[in-house]
């Protein structure tokens, strides 16, 4: 797919229009959890989440080999079209992105302000990818595909950030909507040689990878009826699937209603809200709190267990925790209304973080697969 050379050439490129983003240790979140927890803050990025790194590289790359393009046309529920239409109007070159009807009016705004034209058709996501690939091949326009090496490497850096600037992780949890964030994660850890677990996150509503996971085979669902729209693909990718299945340890479920606890967790914790597919992570963390906090590898069990949330992002703060998701944080169970705060002495006054440019001498040594030899030459 790509050597560690070709990842921090990409990672140089998109660090002239985004900086490097930070990862934290949030106290609050590390109690809830039982475990020394790190969350990888993509919402941090101009766009509002991991994508626009591969926005940039994509189009960066694609000029390189058609410098005359007319046009791109693609198919999103937002994040994939708001980096592309960020790309693509620093580029020069325009852009046509379709949408299913009822997509979120933000995120079809967000793209508009950037110059995409917007397009709503069909009732989901596959849908609309299929009308996008036809209109390409009517007007000639460059189809960009939801998947692409130049996308996956292009998010792979937010792994080479996480990875360099956080202590060793036991495992990381990481949302799939078609997949390009966890196949940057496990190639990336592969390259540095780390002995990670890679987790991946479906919504139950919407869980085509999990199944397609645990069949060996790739198998559609009819709906993803989900409000986390990020995670809500019925049609797995089979260069995608390919890689899960060989470097991810499983793939974890989470319902709608975990994620709008984990929703309502991450602003109580971290004061940042998030949307669905962002919050998703740290849902199935919560999910596997037991297993985080009690159950360390042997190999690491002299250490307390790291474990990274990797978040999509979110797009606007200033759309707030949804009614229903406060109701939810009411009933009889729910995460807040457990004694979760610890006394004052107990918590910094700021949450440790790693600055994604510290030199690897300042970490602790990151534990290496036996007989690994690095790539990095």
């Amino acid at each position: 797919m790509f050597d560690l050379t070709a990842l921090r050439q990409a990672a140089e490129l998109i660090g002239r229009h985004v900086p490097p983003t930070p990862q934290y240790n949030w106290p609050l979140l590390s109690q809830r959890l039982g475990c020394e927890v790190w969350v990888k803050h993509e919402n941090h990025t101009p766009a509002g989440a991991f994508k626009v790194r591969g926005g940039l590289l994509y189009v960066h790359e694609l000029l390189g080999r058609e410098p005359r393009l007319p046009g791109m046309i693609s198919a999103t529920r937002g994040n994939h079209g708001i980096s592309l239409a960020m790309a693509a109007r620093q580029a020069g070159v325009p852009l046509k992105v379709l949408v299913p009807q009822g997509n979120s009016t933000e995120k079809n705004a967000a793209m508009r302000a950037c110059g995409a034209e917007v397009i709503e058709h069909g009732e989901d996501f596959d849908t609309a990818r299929k009308q996008a690939a036809e209109l390409a091949r009517q007007s000639g326009w460059h189809f960009v595909p939801a998947l692409h090496p130049d996308l996956i490497r292009g998010v792979a850096t937010y792994a080479l950030e996480l990875f360099e600037a956080a202590p060793p992780l036991r495992r990381v949890y990481v949302p799939i909507g078609m997949g390009s964030g966890i196949c940057g994660l496990i190639r990336v850890r592969d390259l540095l040689g780390l002995d990670c677990e890679i987790v991946g996150v479906v919504s139950s509503a919407a869980d085509a990878y999990a199944q397609s996971f645990e069949q060996g085979r790739i198998v559609c669902t009819e709906t993803a009826d989900t409000f986390a729209d990020g995670m809500a693909c019925r049609m797995p990718a089979a260069e995608a699937l390919e890689i899960i299945a060989k470097g991810a340890a499983r793939i974890v479920r989470v319902d709608d209603g975990e994620i709008r606890r984990a929703i309502v967790a991450l602003h109580e914790d971290t004061h940042n809200t998030a949307e669905g597919a962002g919050a998703a992570a740290l849902a199935a963390a919560i999910q596997e709190r037991a297993l985080n906090a009690g159950n360390a590898l042997p190999s690491c069990s002299a250490a307390p267990t790291s474990i990274a949330v990797c978040w999509r992002g979110y797009w606007l703060a200033t759309r707030g925790v949804p009614t229903d998701v406060c109701d939810a944080s009411k009933a009889e169970g729910c995460l807040l209304n457990q004694e979760t705060s610890p006394s004052p002495q107990a918590i910094p006054v700021w949450p440790a973080q790693r600055h994604t440019r510290a030199r690897p001498a300042q970490r602790a040594p990151a534990r290496r697969r036996p007989g690994h030899r690095s790539t990095d030459r």
